[in-house]
This record gives structure tokens, C-alpha cells and sequence, in this order.
């Protein structure tokens, strides 16, 4: 029986090399950073946050929240 290696995971469980190249969905694709506590990705340009569901980000612009009112 081999052993395969775990890819180092980041923040939320996400690969840090999936995590930089992520963007917004929406038009203008900005990148994304995390909020840990939340368990969110943000976006820098809209304010939206996409959750990330049992270690997977959910980017549809329906399932996301805006954060400012």
C-alpha cells in the first residue's frame, strides 16, 4: 500500500494555490481574500462574501451575501 501526500491545505481547509488564483464572479473579477471566522472568501471590489462549504468556495453571485448595508 503507497502513501500519498496531502497537498498543504490553507486557510478554510482551501489549497493556497487554488485560494490565489480565485476571483469574484462578478464582472470586474477581482481577487478574493478570507475571513477565517466567518468561513467566507471576500471580494476587494463588491463587498460580497462567498461561503465555502465543507472545504469548497461557493461562487455564485446568488448564493452570496453584501456585507455592507
Amino acid at each position: 500500500m503507497t502513501e500519498t501526500s496531502n497537498p498543504a491545505t490553507g486557510p478554510l481547509g482551501l489549497d493556497p494555490h487554488l485560494l490565489s488564483i480565485l476571483a469574484c464572479p462578478d464582472t470586474h473579477h477581482s481577487p478574493l481574500t478570507v475571513d477565517e471566522q466567518a468561513g467566507e472568501l471576500l471580494c476587494t471590489t463588491c463587498d460580497r462574501a462567498f461561503p465555502v462549504r465543507d472545504g469548497i468556495p461557493v461562487l455564485l453571485l446568488d448564493e452570496a451575501r453584501h456585507r455592507s448595508a
